[in-house]
């Protein structure tokens, strides 16, 4: 009954598609989320950019859709992880930082991990028959000493992790930290590795249906790209020649991924999406973020606007890019399971939105509600960029096309209307007294709700 559901869905909802979809087997598709480490909204070429070419990334723009005003939940990884899993602000979670050792963790007044009772993407997948997998990062909790529940327990049949989760892969982790010279599978090696986990996976169950997170920490420093650059001792792993080695290295592996699919006769039944989880470190004077204001550590565009490509070839009409719908990320756990044909639970109340029309269609998505972002209340030393044009006050919202920033006091504002001044460069918050005051009710009011909430 669910695969007559699925066809039914599409054909109801995305019109021509339906067809097309009908060479799957009538089987729910793959659905395969890259999820970049740090990558930038100016890092690959089709944005773009003109310091290095990414054709294999170029590539999923010409069989899908661009979106140019994708935003992430929050502007460093551990928050934001948690918002694409959970299809919720992270805050109702209790994670507000990147997740560390105890006294770190204490200090930002944050749990030590997700709560298994979250309702994962994976988890629900899984009850709809969905065979799961997580191949890469995780960092929502296990490392630096924490003990954290198994990754199965959010719903993965199998998963290949790096440090920062329960359960690291001793091939990655010869040594109690993010890399080392020792490691079997070497730091230049390590989306290589993820990839051939994730074709392998998709071989296994081909005639199934298959979730996986691809969660590369490429292309996160240290910018290790090469056993010649390790040999000769060129050391400066945050330095530019070393992230464009690391950038065209990925673009490589994503190529390879794309050509893997499409050899098993997978590309048809394949929705992959390609996204990062928060702004770049360091931007190299705004090239990494097209000249936005705002990195890694930033509510400012630079910090929490990312490149997003849905690429699902003879289902998703290539070469489109939207310029006008906004999503977020808590969006796509809604999304993914309209497209699955399955609802989501209905016990949890979801931050997101079913932007599944635009995604798979023509149709430009109507947004319902603002998008709320809240970072950096504790520890701003080390939580938040130094320098006063990238750091933001701790609260911000999008209504329509207007950005407003807030104190937790609301003594404190700037507001942006991003459709005229996307850099975020002109504060108009005096010229709109009235505006600011019902932003500024709104950001604290739903700061307030999920503070500190024992329901989540």
């Amino acid at each position: 009954m669910r695969n007559i559901f699925f066809c039914l869905l599409l054909s109801i909802s995305f019109g021509g598609c339906a067809n097309r979809s009908l060479q799957t087997k009538e089987l729910p598709p793959h659905i395969l989320l890259i999820y970049v480490d740090d990558m930038g909204l100016g890092d690959a070429s089709f944005m773009g950019n003109d310091f290095i070419p990414t054709p294999h990334i170029d590539k999923m723009t010409k069989g899908g859709k661009v979106f140019e005003q994708y935003y992430t939940n929050s502007p460093v990884c551990s928050p934001s992880r948690v918002a694409i899993t959970t299809g919720m602000y992270p805050l109702r979670w209790n994670i507000n930082s990147f997740l560390s050792h105890k006294k770190h963790n204490d200090l930002c007044d944050q749990a030590g991990f997700l709560d298994v009772r979250a309702p994962s993407i994976a988890k629900r997948l899984k009850q709809a028959g969905y065979k799961t997998a997580h191949f890469g990062k995780w960092h929502m909790g296990g490392g630096r000493r924490i003990e954290a529940p198994a990754i199965t327990e959010y719903g993965f049949d199998t998963y290949v992790s790096t440090w920062e989760s329960p359960d690291p892969d001793p091939l990655l982790t010869s040594s109690n930290w993010i890399w080392a010279r020792s490691d079997s599978i070497k730091r230049w090696e390590r989306t290589k590795y993820f990839v051939d986990n994730t074709l392998a996976f998709l071989q296994e169950h081909r005639n199934a249906s298959c979730y996986i997170n691809l969660w590369p920490d490429d292309i996160h420093t240290p910018w290790v790209g090469s056993k010649e650059e390790l040999e000769k001792g060129k050391k400066n792993y945050k330095s530019e020649a070393h992230f464009y080695t690391v950038m065209a290295d990925f673009d490589q592996e994503v190529g390879r991924l794309i050509a893997g699919i499409e050899e098993m006769g997978l590309d048809k039944r394949t929705l992959i999406i390609f996204t990062s989880d928060n702004g770049p470190a360091p931007t190299f004077n705004k090239k990494r973020t097209l000249g936005l204001r705002g990195s890694k550590n930033s509510l400012y565009e630079g910090g929490i606007r990312m490149p997003f490509i849905a690429y699902w070839p003879t289902v998703i009409e290539g070469g489109q890019v939207d310029q006008k719908s906004v999503l977020s990320a808590i969006d796509l756990y809604p999304t993914l399971c309209r497209i699955g044909g399955i609802e989501p639970p209905k016990e949890w109340e979801f931050d997101g939105e079913d932007v599944s029309k635009a995604m798979l269609g023509s149709n430009i998505h109507a947004r319902q509600s603002p998008i709320y972002w809240e970072y950096g209340r504790i520890n701003p030393r080390t939580s938040i960029p130094k320098d006063s044009l990238n750091r933001s006050l701790p609260l911000s919202i999008r209504q329509r096309n207007w950005k407003f920033f807030t104190s937790f006091e609301g003594n404190e504002a700037e507001l942006y209307e991003l459709g005229a001044d996307p850099q975020e460069s002109k504060d108009l918050s005096e010229q709109h007294p009235k505006l600011v005051e019902e932003l500024r009710e709104k950001a604290l009011s739903w700061f307030q709700v999920w503070d500190k909430s024992e329901v989540r």
